[in-house]
């Protein structure tokens, strides 16, 4: 999708900001865009393509703003040090299996081995008698590198069919018996698709924030230096009440204030200190 809105006044091309990336963001910052040239004009263009594409066109100069589920620095070819980092939310992602799935709560270990081809019977977890059919993200994906690191932990995916939204694959799900995928929060609510329990353990974004869930990742809007004039301000407004108190929470985002908890570059998790 692609929010465009010319205001009535100021310079058009000075106003335009273009963000491209990641599709688990893409839902907020469409939202937060419509809302933002409401109140202030402008001209706002909001696309998905994934973090690496995200990242890559930000450093090129091609676009002001590369949204990404993951730190530059993890990123193949990725001049790190060129870019300026705006963590904006935190995206939980949730495994999702079509509707018709009876299997309601799996293990950590059983959704490795998922992935990894060593379960491929619902009736070995104790559903019905049907194939699983895996979906998996491009390697471009974001939402992908957050699962590598907080589910596979070393482990190699199989190989399986790959999709590099999390809207296409929601859809796919939903259209395919037997089939498991994970997507991000914001896109829970759709039809045809009903996520996962882990370990017993609810995707709820309360779960998120004290890492009971732990498949999550920052949302990173990123620059090519420290960010001006329009975009300084819109970046601004991604960090404002509106956004982090209201917006967030009603699209299944994290605030950055609520998180208790903090993660690193390598995936260490401790917790948030009180004035931190």
């Amino acid at each position: 999708m692609i929010v465009g809105f010319v205001g009535g006044c100021g310079n058009q091309t000075q106003n335009k900001i273009t963000v491209v990336g990641s599709t688990a963001l893409q839902p907020l910052v469409e939202k937060a865009a419509t809302e933002y040239q409401k109140e202030h004009g402008g001209n706002i263009t909001v696309q998905g393509g994934g973090s690496g594409t995200g990242l890559s066109q930000v450093q090129e100069g091609a676009v002001q703003i590369g949204d990404s589920d993951v730190f530059a620095q993890q990123q193949n070819g990725i001049r790190a040090n060129e870019l300026v980092d705006h963590k904006v939310a935190v995206a939980g992602i949730a495994p999702i299996v079509n509707q018709k799935v009876k299997v309601k709560n799996i293990t950590m270990q059983q959704l490795r081995e998922i992935f990894e081809g060593q379960i491929t019977n619902w009736k070995q977890l104790g559903g019905q008698n049907q194939k699983i059919v895996v979906i998996n993200r491009s390697k471009g994906s974001g939402t992908r590198v957050t699962f590598e690191s907080d589910v596979m932990n070393g482990w190699e995916m199989m190989n399986a069919q790959e999709q590099d939204s999390n809207g296409t694959v929601q859809q796919i799900v939903a259209n395919t018996p037997g089939a498991i995928s994970y997507i991000s929060f914001a896109y829970l609510r759709s039809q045809g698709i009903h996520p996962l329990k882990i370990d017993g353990v609810q995707p709820t974004t309360q779960n998120v924030a004290t890492n009971k869930w732990k498949i999550w990742s920052y949302e990173h809007m990123y620059t090519k230096g420290q960010p001006t004039g329009e975009t300084k301000k819109f970046l601004k407004y991604m960090l404002s009440t509106p956004v982090q108190h209201k917006m967030i929470k009603e699209m299944r985002y994290i605030s950055i204030h609520d998180m208790q908890v903090q993660k690193t570059i390598s995936g260490k998790v401790t917790p948030i200190k009180e004035g931190q």
